[in-house]
C-alpha cells in the first residue's frame, strides 16, 4: 500500500476501530494543580495526555494558536509534542493556513519538514492556488475549512453566492482536485448541512470539531461522517483534556467513553 496521508489515516482507524481525535489545547488556566502553569508543566500534562490516550487515538490536533501565544518558546513546545507522539497517532497542525502560492510553500515546509505535521487545516478563500503547495507530498495531507461548527459560519459560508451558498462552492473547488488527501472541517452542530455535503462529496474525509462542550450531535457525526468508504474523525479537546479534574485516571476514562460511543455506532455492541 502507497504511503500516503490518507492510507495512513484509513490504518490508523482499521487498527484502533476508531475515529477520535483529540484537540491538544494548552489553557493554563485549565491545567490541574499539580502541573506548573509553566512551559515546562504544560509539556508534562500534554505527556500524560499522549500517554495514556494514543492507543485509543487517530490523530492529535495541535491549535497552533495556543502554542504561539507563548511566541518562541511555545514552537518549540509545539515541535517537542509532535516529536513526543512520534507517529503514535497522526498529527493535524490546526492553523487555518492560506495565502498566495509562494507563502503557501512556506507555511507548507514549515508544517510539514520543520515541525513535523502530518497534516494541516486551511482557509480557502484566496483560491485553489493557495491550497496546492500542501498536496505537492502526498505523505501529508489537509483539511479545508468548509462549514465550521462557530455562529460567525453564518456570516459567510452559508451566504449564497450565484446560485449556491459558499461551502458548496468550495467543495466543488476541492472536487476538481479530485485528492484522496484532502478532507474538509465539517461543525458537528450543522446538522441540517452535513447529509448534503456528503451527498456531494461522498467519498472525502471529514474532520468533525464542535463535539462536547459545543454541543454537537455525536451519534449524527459518526454516521454521516462515516459512509461506505469516507473517514469522518470525530475532533474532542476540552471535554477530554479538561475533564473534572485532568487527572489521567480521568482523562483515560473520558476517552474511554467517546471511543466506545464512537464504535457502538459504527461497528454495534
Amino acid at each position: 500500500m502507497q504511503k500516503t496521508f490518507y492510507n495512513n489515516l484509513k490504518k490508523q482507524c482499521k487498527i484502533k476501530k476508531s475515529r477520535l481525535c483529540i484537540g491538544l489545547d494548552i489553557d493554563y488556566k485549565l491545567l490541574p494543580d499539580n502541573f506548573n502553569k509553566t512551559i515546562e508543566g504544560a509539556f508534562d500534562f500534554l505527556k500524560v495526555v499522549i500517554d495514556s490516550t494514543s492507543d485509543l487515538c487517530v490523530a492529535y490536533k495541535l491549535n497552533m494558536g495556543f502554542f504561539e501565544q507563548f511566541g518562541s518558546k511555545g514552537y518549540h513546545l509545539m515541535e517537542n509534542t509532535v516529536d513526543y507522539i512520534n507517529h503514535r497517532s497522526l498529527t493535524i497542525a490546526d492553523g487555518k493556513r492560506g495565502d498566495i502560492g509562494n507563502s503557501s510553500k512556506m507555511y507548507a515546509k514549515s508544517i510539514f519538514n520543520q515541525i513535523g505535521f502530518d497534516s494541516a487545516t486551511l482557509s480557502p478563500y484566496m483560491g485553489i492556488d493557495s491550497i496546492m503547495p500542501f498536496l505537492e507530498d502526498s505523505r501529508f495531507g489537509i483539511f479545508v475549512l468548509c462549514l465550521t461548527s462557530n455562529p460567525g459560519s453564518n456570516d459567510f459560508q452559508k451566504k449564497i453566492y450565484g446560485s449556491e451558498p459558499l461551502f458548496i462552492s468550495v467543495l466543488n473547488m476541492l472536487d476538481q482536485i479530485n485528492n484522496e488527501n484532502i478532507g474538509v472541517v465539517v461543525g458537528a452542530t450543522q446538522e441540517e448541512e452535513m447529509r448534503l455535503i456528503r451527498k456531494i462529496s461522498p467519498s472525502m474525509s471529514w474532520l468533525i470539531p464542535g463535539i462536547g462542550k459545543q454541543g454537537g450531535n455525536l451519534n449524527l457525526s459518526v454516521s454521516i461522517g462515516n459512509q461506505d468508504d469516507s473517514l469522518g474523525i470525530i475532533n474532542v479537546s476540552r471535554d477530554i483534556l479538561y475533564y473534572k479534574d485532568s487527572s489521567e485516571e480521568n482523562i483515560n476514562s473520558r476517552v474511554r467513553y467517546y471511543h466506545n460511543q464512537i464504535k457502538e455506532i459504527l461497528y454495534g455492541k
